[in-house]
């Protein structure tokens, strides 16, 4: 009985002394109360207590129209690469490997940035289809269910290691997703979800056109931009954000797959709220391309109707 009761003793310090020191999610506390959550990122990492962290909530009114901000030009991004992704649990997201390295330059980019892989963050997504807001950026308080970043580092480094040397290595392109219409673009994806359900898993998936997986290339002109950081520890400050406005569209169906995954094994917490609260923005200025601040044709309609009227009154 004493024999037992170590093994238990022991087990249970082993599980202790595994999360000490080790990151998670808030909603990952209830299981692995040592964990450090957000709160506590800073006692491992000591940039996530640094000035320019993410991600933020973008208050409109507060941002700053900026001319040079056009059309990010996407290079390879129409290509379907030869070469199978590698799709992974990691314990903390899917994330999906790139090998093609599609590009992204121009939009007041100083250089080029290659993509390197892309996953995603998300809150409460039942099978009941439920859903709680999950994305990480926030637009005026408001979030969506999810979020999905495509992480692009310089050009000319080899990996994200060689990339975080610079204090402008990495670009991540953000994309808000929304309850809407099924996107048969992603089922190719989702599909292999039910493979990776514990930590550690992995598979194989036919490789898509990156820009599959976007909104339309004419919705993708307007953008917030802001120099932030990763928003999973180590919280490198390096990272030049750019968040679309047109959200990607899942149905409920699909949105909810999402729910099948665990942050360790089957019989683990579900991976669920897997985003980092919005941090202050210490005085950086949120930048918006505005690509389409000319009025839209209708008001257009309406101004030239007004002018019509007052020209017209101002003659008699």
């Amino acid at each position: 009985m004493e024999l037992l009761f170590l093994a238990v003793l022991c087990l249970h310090i082993l599980k202790t002394e595994a999360v000490v020191g080790h990151w998670c999610y808030q909603s990952q506390k209830c299981e692995l109360p040592q964990c450090e959550g957000p709160a506590q990122w800073h006692q491992i990492y000591e940039d996530c207590r640094g000035d320019r962290q993410s991600p933020v909530n973008i208050v409109t009114r507060n941002v700053v129209y900026e001319k040079s901000l056009k059309p990010l030009s996407f290079e390879g991004y129409d290509v379907k690469g030869s070469a199978k992704w590698d799709m992974q649990n990691n314990g903390h997201t899917v994330k999906v490997a790139l090998d093609a390295s599609p590009k992204i330059g121009g939009g007041g980019l100083e250089r080029k940035y290659k993509a390197v892989e892309f996953h995603f963050h998300w809150g409460l997504l039942t099978e009941q289809q439920i859903l709680s807001p999950g994305s990480e950026h926030s637009i005026d308080g408001e979030k969506y269910p999810m979020e999905f970043h495509i992480v692009h580092i310089r050009e000319d480094a080899s990996d994200v290691t060689e990339a975080k040397k610079s204090p402008d290595g990495l670009a991540v392109l953000a994309f808000f997703v929304e309850a809407g219409e099924e996107n048969k673009n992603y089922e190719t994806l989702l599909s292999k979800l039910k493979n990776i359900e514990s930590k550690g898993g992995s598979a194989k998936v036919d490789p898509l056109p990156l820009s599959s997986l976007l909104p339309p290339e004419e919705d993708l002109e307007r953008y917030y931009r802001y120099q932030g950081s990763l928003t999973t520890p180590d919280c490198y400050q390096g990272v030049i954000w750019t968040i679309f406005e047109t959200p990607v569209q899942l149905s409920l169906r699909q949105l909810s797959q999402f729910a099948a995954l665990h942050f360790d094994g089957k019989n683990s917490t579900p991976m669920m709220e897997n985003f980092r609260p919005a941090q202050p923005l210490n005085g950086r200025e949120v930048l918006w391309s505005g690509a389409s601040i000319a009025l839209p044709m209708a008001q257009l309609l309406l101004l030239g109707l007004a002018l019509t009227c007052t020209l017209s009154s101002l003659s008699h």
